[in-house]
């Protein structure tokens, strides 16, 4: 990852926002921008240098991880540290991440500073995903699949909801990924109508359908990835719907290239739930990016009017749900390229009958 190539981008918007540095705190910005894996770390970014903050704890882990910038090591508050290296850079007008501040925080850092709040600077940059990135997505991706695999054969009449995740969530981690990406959503029969249901003690039957939003973690990036299943025959109805559920996705991913709006995609597959009767039932957004973040933009919901870039990677997944009775939502992340998309996944679409 070059990361320095990723501080001068993020220095070179300096100028247009009338700043003299940008401090980062959010998480995933400051992986993204130093590789820094630690719970507690902020930059001070200029024209000429990146100055990384944390404290006593990960002074050895900073040490290796970030050995290419000057480090401040502080005890106590952040605030006071912050304030002597912009007195040092001569940083006067410093631009911060707004969504990552608390009005307590900006109130200590900004006692002789004055502070430019800003949105989605780094956002921005991180949406057209760089080979290395698409590459660890990949490869992330292709251990959620296998996890999942291994999870079929596995599945049996009484089997709990939460039996399912824990399973998966385990099968998980025995291939390789760190952790999960989320918290594993296992619904069977009627709690598939819940969009994000909390896994529970009710027990897997014959005609359930079994619905399962699960994702990989590794090396800071997620995977998102929803299919439901058939546990036996499935009612009539959410055969239907399944089908209704798959024809819209292909739309989505028919309709997928870079340039597209992200609001003309959202429509185009709203319209094929209209059409078969099952729009009220269809109450989210078509997607959003995954990366550093589980989501992140872009975000594909319906009137916006950002335009989707080649390497940016998305979730298409619509879904439909009725109370009492179930839900279907098919969902797989697809790379954006010029002229399309690429699915990231390889796992069967088609309805699997258990």
């Amino acid at each position: 990852m070059d990361h320095a190539d990723r501080r001068r981008r993020l220095a070179a918007r300096l100028s247009e926002l009338q700043a003299d540095a940008f401090l980062v705190t959010a998480p995933a910005n400051v992986r993204y921008l130093t590789g820094f894996t630690g719970s507690n770390g902020q930059l001070v970014v200029t024209r000429e240098d990146t100055v990384f903050f944390t404290d006593g704890r990960y002074d050895e882990q900073s040490g290796h991880e970030v050995p290419d910038l000057s480090r401040e090591i502080y005890t106590g508050e952040f605030a006071p540290a912050f304030r002597a290296v912009c007195r040092r850079l001569r940083a006067r007008r410093v631009a911060f991440e707004a969504a990552a501040v608390t009005v307590e925080t900006h109130e200590k850092l900004g006692e002789e500073i004055e502070l430019i709040s800003t949105s989605d600077q780094i956002e921005g940059l991180r949406i057209a995903k760089d080979p290395e990135e698409l590459a660890k997505l990949q490869d992330t991706q292709a251990l959620a699949d296998e996890a999942f695999e291994t999870l079929l054969p596995k599945l049996a009449e009484g089997m709990t909801e939460r039996d399912v995740a824990f399973e998966l969530d385990s099968a998980m981690r025995r291939v390789g990924a760190d952790g999960t990406a989320f918290d594993t959503i296992v619904a069977f029969g009627e709690n598939a109508a819940e969009p994000h249901h909390a896994p529970t003690a009710r027990p897997m039957a014959r005609g359930d359908v079994v619905k399962i939003d699960f994702g990989a973690l590794l090396d800071g990036y997620h995977t998102d990835t929803t299919r439901t299943l058939a546990f036996g025959e499935a009612d009539p109805r959410l055969a239907e719907i399944y089908a209704v559920v798959l024809d819209a996705q292909q739309t989505g991913i028919d309709a997928m290239r870079a340039g597209a709006l992200a609001g003309d995609l959202d429509a185009a597959v709203r319209a094929v739930i209209t059409e078969a009767g099952h729009g009220e039932q269809y109450p989210h957004p078509l997607g959003h990016g995954v990366g550093l973040q589980i989501h992140e933009a872009p975000f594909l919901r319906a009137g916006s009017d950002v335009a989707v870039p080649e390497g940016a990677v998305v979730t298409v997944e619509p879904g439909v749900y009725v109370p009492g009775l179930g839900g279907v939502r098919i969902e797989d992340m697809v790379e954006v390229t010029a002229d399309g998309c690429r699915s990231i996944s390889r796992l069967e679409r088609s309805l699997v009958v258990l």
